[in-house]
């Protein structure tokens, strides 16, 4: 493959973003890419889950005008006789923003957008300095950031030859040929452990795990870098029996110097009002954040194992 037709390879997107602490070490820029193979009951990325334009809207700030309706070339927007303001999920959004640009209300957004490696590069490069000051770099999230192969790994190709700092957040879900041809261009993978039964795995989240635990032990095998990220919910993955399972998995691997640590990441409800705007039924009942106490309890159990465990607070 020759670099011109690298560097102009398209990347379909959701979300960028600066000045992020928490993905990564030091001062990161991180893409989000578009497209998940799984459904976690909690995501908090929703409009990440699948791989095609979607509409957002704010129903509480439409004024029922109807210049999206009009301005729509696909007929994805409708007033109802009440006044009701919907959007036909069933229609394609070809991502045109004429129904954004046609709301003077700033009700409606569109997720998703194409940009060529040359651009989100560009983009990452901005910031070269803090990243110089920080020991930071550039993360890769999504949705599912292996879901899109050719384009994150030239985008990472592109970052390794300028000298970027590269990770990438990953559930784990996917090819281990894949995750090999990651590996060449990856500093740092943040690998997800989300439950540890197969069964309840796919309750959770609709896929088994046994693939993801065999590419997680694949990677640190491998000698690639890797930090283990836990996402804990209350009354779903924080009991002693579930965190003593990830302590046996991973008691193997704990002395590797490959082997960077484990992240707890506390539930909250930072995306919850996204399936509002993109008409989802939110899965999760109730509120299942732990309390200071319920981590400290967790953060005890791992770290009496001897495991350097970081409690991640947003």
């Amino acid at each position: 493959m020759n670099e011109q037709h690298m560097i102009e390879r398209k990347a379909f997107i959701f979300n960028k973003q600066k000045y992020n602490l928490y993905d990564g070490p030091g001062v990161r820029s991180m893409v989000f890419f578009k497209g998940c193979p799984l459904r976690c009951k909690w995501c908090a990325n929703p409009e990440g889950l699948e791989r095609r334009y979607q509409i957002m809207l704010k129903p509480t700030a439409c004024v029922r005008c109807g210049a999206c309706v009009s301005a729509c070339p696909q007929g994805i927007h409708l007033i109802s006789s009440d006044g009701t303001h919907t959007v036909d999920r069933d229609k394609q959004c070809i991502g045109c923003g004429a129904c954004v640009n046609a709301c003077m209300q700033a009700t409606l957004k569109v997720a998703g957008e194409e940009a060529s490696i040359s651009e989100l590069l560009a983009y990452l490069e901005e910031d070269r300095s803090f990243y110089e000051h920080s020991g930071g770099g550039v993360t890769l999230s999504g949705g599912e950031v292996t879901a899109q192969p050719e384009a994150a790994i030239n985008l990472l190709m592109a970052c390794k030859r300028e000298g970027l700092h590269t990770a990438i957040e990953t559930c784990g879900y996917t090819k281990k040929d894949t995750f090999l041809r990651f590996a060449e261009v990856v500093d740092l993978f943040l690998f997800d452990i989300k439950h540890m039964d197969p069964e309840r795995h796919a309750q959770l989240t609709g896929v088994r795990n046994e693939m993801i635990l065999e590419n997680l032990e694949m990677l640190l095998m491998k000698r690639a870098n890797v930090k283990v990220r836990m996402p804990l919910l209350k009354g779903i993955n924080d009991s002693e029996e579930e965190i003593r399972a990830v302590i046996d998995f991973l008691t193997p691997y704990k002395d590797f110097k490959n082997f960077r640590g484990i992240d707890l990441l506390p539930y909250h409800k930072l995306g919850v009002n996204k399936y509002v705007q993109l008409g989802m039924d939110y899965a999760i009942d109730g509120d299942p954040s732990l309390d200071d106490a319920d981590l400290d309890r967790i953060e005890g159990w791992l770290k009496n194992e001897q495991f350097p465990v970081v409690v991640v607070r947003h």
